[in-house]
């Protein structure tokens, strides 16, 4: 539940014309912009919100239960904040966003509406178009690793340490990694994984047989 004080919560609730949008967007390197739809900067929290570049025609989209919740808005681009240089690589991918109600007669006076990351933006010329995802999406985020026979490194990177192999490919088995590479250390799947049948069989009948089938 959002905690807000009563007075502020009398003035939203006759409709008070005194609101603005803040956005303070946090990229992942810690460079953090505060942006607001409002004319003037508007202060708090140690950040200061610069008026007339947040993002406009903001669209929010709260989801029941677990279900990630979406948002989206577009805005032009900044020279000393949302760059085309800063955006084309990749800098604000997975920036943290916090988008607050705030009454800008009294900045103190606030509501946090909306909190996610920026996922796809989109730039056309001078402006951009974001596309932000709710805090519940990292739920269905991945974590870790796949646990396969077959190898999850890609020929000839880090984690597969071989040199020279540009224009050759791999077909991800063991068999390949050792007999045709000479590369069976840095093999990175699970060749002795047991599989599906192995799983799905009983128990030997004919009593404790030391693990064997």
């Amino acid at each position: 539940m959002k905690q807000i004080s009563e007075a502020f919560e009398t003035r939203l609730t006759n409709g008070a014309a005194t609101t603005c949008l803040c956005w303070r967007l946090e990229r992942p390197d810690g460079f953090t912009v505060g942006l607001t739809d409002h004319d003037r900067a508007l202060t708090f929290g140690g950040v200061t919100y610069s008026p007339g570049v947040a993002l406009s025609a903001a669209r929010f989209e709260t989801a029941g239960g677990l279900r990630p919740g979406r948002a989206s808005g577009d805005g032009a681009l900044i020279a000393d904040a949302l760059t085309e240089a800063d955006l084309a690589t990749g800098l604000w991918t997975r920036a943290r966003v916090h988008v607050y109600r705030v009454d800008w007669q009294a900045p103190d006076d606030r509501i946090l509406i909306w909190t996610g990351f920026l996922s796809e933006i989109t730039q056309r010329g001078d402006q951009f178009e974001a596309e932000l995802i709710s805090l519940k999406a990292e739920l269905e985020r991945p974590v870790g690793r796949l646990i396969s026979r077959r190898c999850d490194a890609a020929l000839g990177d880090a984690r597969c340490g071989l040199a020279g192999v540009d224009g050759q490919s791999c077909d991800k088995r063991f068999q390949t990694c050792r007999d045709v590479f000479s590369n069976a250390e840095n093999y990175r799947g699970f060749p002795h994984l047991p599989g599906q049948d192995f799983v799905l069989s009983g128990p030997a009948a004919a009593g404790n047989d030391g693990g064997r089938r």
